[in-house]
């Protein structure tokens, strides 16, 4: 009795909620620059040890580190996307312009530029979060049902606007049947942190292993110091659309962070357009964590394996969710800054050795977090991620991965 009435002391639930910010910053900085590791996996960890973090924090303490370490994930995940080349769930697509800064010699303006745009979206989705949390799950088995019209709707504007509409949509199709099979038989993977981490495998397979594996030669470029160089009426609306399709796919059913970088996709990633899509797409994710938080709280529905690990055990109040939250985007936009200022160091890198590195390493992760089953999918994805050059196809269209296995569900033609 003596101990209940001590963790319900206010200066023991703020010394929780301190604790618990500062767990989730540390192990949101670890997953998102270790390539490969997603938020998803820490959660698992997290509550692989919940007992002992429990008796130290109270459940408080680790619901508050969870949703942090996906906040600070959201920030952080952009570094070696850029400086390595390697995506995980959530840079797939941001990470073709940002690399191609990098190899410019501007890995710090990439970096900056995705820290801006993670940061200025948690003001703007604030709003949108008390709307949606208020106003939409009245309404939610329609929206649920428009999720395959708008995906097919996106996904028919990728094609035609192709430079080979044909190519494009057999690539499309080609790693939607990928994305199809792996879903299908998803149980056959290693669950190791509670929940199935195959877009790891899926996605760095397209977006990053058959990119490294052909870009692989000379040295990485001096990294200059380099400011953001964008307008900022331009940053502003970017900004804006990227908090908008964030909100739009954290609240959706099955959609994530992938679906929103696809919905911005068209137009946004070549030339200067490319720096507002890494803007847009860092926005997005981070919009996408708070947003997942309301459909949890409105809709008792878990949209990443962070939401479904707080759904196992007492969450704490929405607000203090909220504000450990925003506290962990200021900490972790800080930290993101830092480690943009340490692109330097990578100056006159053996790209091939590196890469090499690299590619070994989230093989090997592949191997430990989803068996035999994720390393077979890790080929095959691989193996249709090094068509798109070679038909002069964009590799916006192995998104197909995602988008068509979500579109045919939402249509219920597939049930999984």
């Amino acid at each position: 009795m003596y101990l209940w009435d001590v963790r319900s002391t206010v200066p023991y639930v703020l010394l929780a909620v301190c604790a618990g910010i500062v767990t989730g910053i540390a192990l949101g900085t670890i997953s998102g620059l270790v390539p490969g590791i997603h938020a998803n996996t820490m959660a698992g960890i997290l509550l692989a040890v919940q007992g002992i973090l429990a008796a130290l924090f109270g459940v408080t303490g680790v619901a508050v580190s969870l949703f942090c370490a996906l906040v600070t994930h959201t920030f952080l995940d952009c570094v070696p996307s850029t400086v390595l080349g390697v995506p995980d769930a959530d840079t797939a697509l941001a990470v073709l312009p940002a690399h191609r800064l990098s190899m410019e010699g501007r890995a710090e303006e990439a970096i900056r530029l995705s820290a801006l745009g993670s940061a200025l979206s948690v003001p703007l989705v604030l709003p949108v979060f008390a709307f949606f949390f208020l106003y939409l799950p009245s309404i939610q088995p329609v929206l649920d049902w428009w999720i395959g019209i708008i995906l097919l709707g996106v996904a028919g504007i990728l094609v035609i606007h192709a430079e080979s509409p044909g190519w494009s949509l057999v690539v499309f199709c080609a790693s939607g049947l990928l994305g199809l099979f792996t879903f299908r038989y998803e149980y056959l993977a290693w669950h190791p942190f509670g929940s199935s981490s195959l877009l790891m495998p899926l996605l760095t397979g397209l977006f990053g292993i058959a990119v490294l594996a052909v870009s692989s030669h000379g040295v990485l470029p001096d990294q200059g110091r380099v400011a953001p160089s964008i307008g900022r009426g331009r940053l502003l609306r970017t900004i804006s659309i990227g908090t908008a399709a964030g909100a739009l796919v954290g609240w959706m059913p099955g959609l994530s962070n992938a679906t929103a970088n696809a919905l911005l996709s068209p137009g946004m990633q070549d030339g200067e357009s490319g720096k507002e899509f890494i803007v847009a797409t860092s926005a997005a994710n981070t919009a996408n964590a708070f947003l997942g938080l309301a459909a949890l709280f409105a809709l008792g529905r878990a949209r990443n394996g962070v939401m479904a690990a707080l759904s196992e055990i007492d969450v704490p109040p929405l607000g203090m969710l909220l504000i450990a939250g925003a506290a962990a985007a200021l900490a972790a936009y800080l930290l993101t800054l830092w480690c943009a200022r340490g692109a330097q160091r990578f100056s006159g890198i053996p790209v091939r050795k590196v890469s090499a590195a690299v590619i070994l390493f989230v093989i090997l992760l592949a191997g430990v977090t989803t068996g035999p089953f994720g390393l077979f999918i890790l080929a095959c994805a691989t193996a249709i991620g090094f068509v798109p050059p070679l038909v002069n196809v964009r590799r916006t269209m192995c998104m197909g991965a995602i988008m068509l296995p979500l579109i045919l569900s939402s249509l219920e033609l597939v049930i999984y």
